[in-house]
């Protein structure tokens, strides 16, 4: 039995529709899972039935988050938010976690993931992080692997990979900030910015800024590896 796994789905202002990139459905495909596009869910029951059916979740890219949730007001540049879609990752992912089950979350996945679990982030790192940055805005095709990620030793990201530094693509605005204390930053870029993070009482809960998606659908081993490390763990009962 391939296990199913809830893939969370995007949503336009006037929501009218659903959405979920081909690479994310292809990355849960390819390494062995059944992805299942869930729409959002608001009551608490359904958030548990929907948690008690699938075997993992994972929680794709998007647009930016409501930094209400964490204690902010919006800064000038924050970018669109679907507030509906907020509130139901974050019960699903307490309810997936609460009940032990598998987690991965993919660039504003990450940032929810972290937020859902006691976390903040930055709205804006270029204007936000007082530093010089790199271009976390690659203008190179998706697929292009544009800067390094500095790899904790011993966690599970290293575990996954084998490796103490990555090199990863770049599509974001915002980073996570902060972690709670049951989380840890597991990469960061050279500049500074969250590039990982993971439970580490959990037996698989990780998000990465970057989009793996589409370094799995050119070959990268690291993100194969990571999906199919991922996969592994949903299909554990």
């Amino acid at each position: 039995m391939k296990p199913v796994i809830g893939v969370t789905s995007s949503m336009e202002v006037d929501q009218s529709h659903y959405s979920v990139t081909q690479r994310n459905i292809k990355a849960i495909i390819r390494a062995g899972g059944l992805p299942v596009i869930l729409p959002y869910f608001l009551d608490d029951e359904d958030v548990k039935e929907i948690a008690d059916k699938i075997d993992g979740l994972y929680a794709t890219g998007g647009y930016d988050i409501d930094p209400t949730i964490f204690g902010e007001e919006p800064h000038r540049e924050l970018g669109t938010i679907i507030p509906e879609r907020d509130q139901s990752e974050m019960a699903v992912i307490k309810k997936m976690l609460e009940t032990g089950k598998p987690v991965l979350g993919v660039c504003r996945g990450a940032q929810i993931l972290n937020i859902a679990t006691g976390g903040d982030m930055y709205q804006d790192i270029y204007t936000q992080m007082d530093k010089e940055l790199l271009q976390h805005s690659q203008k190179a095709p998706f697929s292009h692997a544009s800067h390094f990620v500095n790899v904790l030793e011993g966690s599970l990201l290293h575990r996954l990979t084998g490796s103490v530094q990555l090199k990863v693509n770049s599509l974001h605005h915002q980073a996570n900030r902060n972690v709670s204390g049951d989380f840890q930053i597991s990469g960061t870029a050279t500049d500074g910015v969250v590039e990982a993070v993971e439970s580490k009482s959990h037996r698989f809960a990780l998000g990465l800024q970057w989009h793996p998606e589409a370094m799995a659908e050119r070959g990268d081993q690291a993100s194969l590896e990571i999906y199919e490390a991922f996969m592994e763990e949903c299909a554990k009962k």
